[in-house]
């Protein structure tokens, strides 16, 4: 009889290929990346292989939505560990955002580019169909030597995405946490002459000659009143009317993507009572209640021409329905954009026609599951419970697609939403019509 002896081959992870080293590396993040680069030379030399280890972290992360390779292709001086945590704090700006302070509503989505990120102005289309008006608003992107490259475009001409420079201007992008951003024109860097030879720094000058800046004012005070700080107020007069773009504030609409917790919750798009295209957001609260709005309207221009709804109950009715529920639903009218119909492929009641415009009762969606809506304006609408009915009664009725459409039991109709975004990109966008 043969003994055989059976030794214990114990292996460590350097012995695997590095390539399959790399590829596990790849998974950590860069705080576990550090720690292991401690633990032996061998594994803090390949902790700091930039174009292996590095850009496997890059690719497996961003490889689906960027092109890596073209932002870090630039002569080769941007690092890709330098390119990992750009994206990484960028990655925070992808999805929409609301101008703040202001009357006039503005809707920005982030998303990627093939080498950048950029921003878009987006709005209902206005030819009365489904379609998305997207618009050029912010580049950024990093220069040959890594250093943040923004640039925006007033106007929403064509080219920004092609980073095209022309006609644009130069901003920065100051995060504030993760809900909040500022756009502000940059300031050129540097030093000039005032009329009696001082030196002046301006805004955006580095901080030694900021400095230098305060210890002249504490050497040398003047009067509050003198000739100095007339001259300064000057100087800032002109440079704000040379200023190209007012500094303008956003803040993040989060939550703006179904869940399968929330599936109605996010920004959807859908038609009105006056046909017209419009945005609506969907939010859940902390009870359990779900509310709708219509984004950038007035209340006046929410009541006539957008509902809105919310229900403290975000219970759904499971299928199968009750008769009456069904009959409820296939006896109403969905809302639609004026579209050509061929007369020989339908035949239109005079109720199916308001207006020359049709309404097609039949809906190609299948319902899933029914939510009853108790709604009540006064929350959703402070201060207009007076001069209205403050309650209504209606429904939600989800779709097998993911998709659903509301309607109250007074009016009849059905507005049914649908997906502005898939797969991180506006869906049926459109042209901006020429002004």
């Amino acid at each position: 009889m043969v003994n055989q002896e059976n030794d214990d081959v114990s292996s460590s992870f350097t012995d695997f290929p590095v390539d399959i080293q790399v590829c596990i590396l790849s998974f950590l993040a860069p705080s576990e990346i550090a720690t292991l680069a401690c633990t032996s030379k061998q594994l803090g030399s390949l902790c700091a292989r930039d174009s292996k280890l590095w850009f496997s972290m890059c690719q497996r992360r961003w490889g689906s939505k960027t092109t890596i390779t073209q932002w870090g292709k630039a002569k080769g001086t941007i690092s890709y560990k330098h390119l990992y945590h750009t994206l990484h704090h960028w990655e925070n700006l992808l999805g929409f955002w609301r101008r703040s302070g202001s009357e006039t509503p503005l809707l920005l989505f982030f998303e990627w580019g093939p080498s950048f990120i950029s921003a878009s102005r987006v709005s209902p289309s206005e030819s009365l169909a489904y379609g998305v008006t997207k618009t050029p608003f912010l580049w950024m992107s990093l220069s040959e030597d890594g250093d943040v490259v923004t640039f925006l475009d007033p106007d929403g001409k064509p080219g920004v995405e092609r980073g095209i420079q022309s006609e644009l201007v130069a901003v920065e992008v100051s995060l504030m946490g993760k809900t909040h951003f500022v756009v502000e024109e940059k300031q050129f860097r540097g030093s000039i002459s005032d009329d009696c030879g001082d030196e002046v720094v301006e805004s955006g000058s580095p901080p030694e000659k900021l400095m230098a800046e305060i210890y002249q004012h504490f050497a040398n005070p003047r009067s509050p009143g003198g000739d100095r700080s007339r001259r300064q107020r000057r100087r800032e007069k002109e440079r704000l009317a040379r200023r190209k773009w007012e500094s303008q504030h956003f803040v993040k609409i989060v939550n703006c993507s179904p869940t399968p917790e929330r599936p109605l919750q996010g920004i959807w798009k859908g038609i009105c009572g006056d046909r017209s295209l419009a945005f609506y957001l969907v939010a859940y609260d902390d009870i359990g209640g779900i509310s709708c709005r219509r984004i950038g309207d007035h209340p006046e221009r929410i009541l006539g021409y957008g509902p809105v709804f919310w229900t403290s109950n975000a219970t759904f009715l499971e299928s199968p329905f009750p008769l009456e529920e069904e009959s409820l639903y296939a006896s109403r009218v969905h809302l639609r954009p004026l579209q050509p119909v061929n007369e020989s492929e339908f035949s239109l009641s005079d109720d199916e026609v308001v207006n020359g415009i049709q309404d097609i009762r039949v809906s190609e969606n299948v319902v899933n599951r029914i939510l009853h809506i108790s709604s009540s304006y006064d929350l959703v609408v402070p201060n207009l419970s007076g001069t209205i009915n403050p309650s209504a009664e209606g429904r939600i009725w989800q779709y097998q697609n993911g998709t659903f459409g509301f309607g109250f039991l007074s009016d009849n109709l059905v507005i049914d939403m649908k997906h502005i975004v898939h797969n991180g990109c506006i869906v049926d966008t459109v042209k901006a019509s020429p002004h």
